[in-house]
């Protein structure tokens, strides 16, 4: 007798449960702490079921990653003015880059923490390259988005060219995720009368701005 044939729906939908259970608790248990049967209880699923879907925990939590990084990648591409970029400088461009992040921290904080956690997850289980590639595949988009800024900037000189694209992208990227994350987790200094962190974060926007724009051309 042939076995049953499984429902694409009912896969997609046991998929995304695993998905968005494991997201909440690895946000507000961490990831290290958690196994494979924690996670597949709370998702109403046998550990067994869960095993099918995710061969291992490593693989579960690039999965997870990779569907939350993607989430937020579709919500950021509705947001720009066109998809393509056409009518825009490249300082509006580098600017839209920018202000990414402080959506990231308005917006997203839950995100970022987790993004923290993945990170040292990441570092300390050692995961292989080969396990990362979904996850490594999505962040590529954000590169190539900004190659194309780059390469707008090589024609209209409206942000500086004289750096390269690659020393540039990487001290832009660290520099606004790492801050955005301090503040989203909590690891900041705070005055005894208190501060204001949209302040803050749009002063580091603006000096990155300000260092990149082209002062011949403005």
């Amino acid at each position: 007798m042939a076995g049953r044939k499984k429902n694409p729906e009912q896969t997609a939908a046991t998929w995304n449960t695993f998905l968005e259970k494991s997201y909440e608790l690895f946000v507000t248990r961490s990831i290290e702490s958690l196994t494979m049967s924690e996670i597949a209880k709370a998702s109403g699923y046998s550990e067994m079921t869960l095993y099918r879907y995710f061969p291992s925990k490593p693989i579960l939590v690039v999965a997870v990653a990779t569907w939350k990084w993607g989430q937020f990648q579709e919500e950021n591409r509705k947001q720009r003015p066109n998809d393509n970029s056409e009518g825009m400088t490249a300082a509006k461009i580098f600017e839209f880059y920018l202000d990414s992040f402080l959506v990231l921290y308005r917006e997203h904080r839950d995100l970022l923490r987790f993004n923290q956690l993945f990170n040292v997850y990441v570092q300390s289980e050692k995961v292989e390259a080969g396990t990362l590639q979904p996850y490594q595949e999505l962040i590529s988009g954000i590169r190539d988005w900004f190659h194309g800024m780059y390469l707008k900037a090589e024609q209209d000189h409206t942000i500086r060219t004289d750096e390269p694209e690659e020393v540039m992208f990487s001290k832009t990227l660290h520099l606004m995720l790492a801050v955005v994350t301090r503040y989203a987790v909590g690891l900041v200094y705070t005055p005894e009368n208190g501060f204001d962190p949209e302040k803050e974060l749009l002063f580091q926007k603006n000096m990155i701005l300000k260092e990149y724009y082209n002062k011949e051309i403005g």
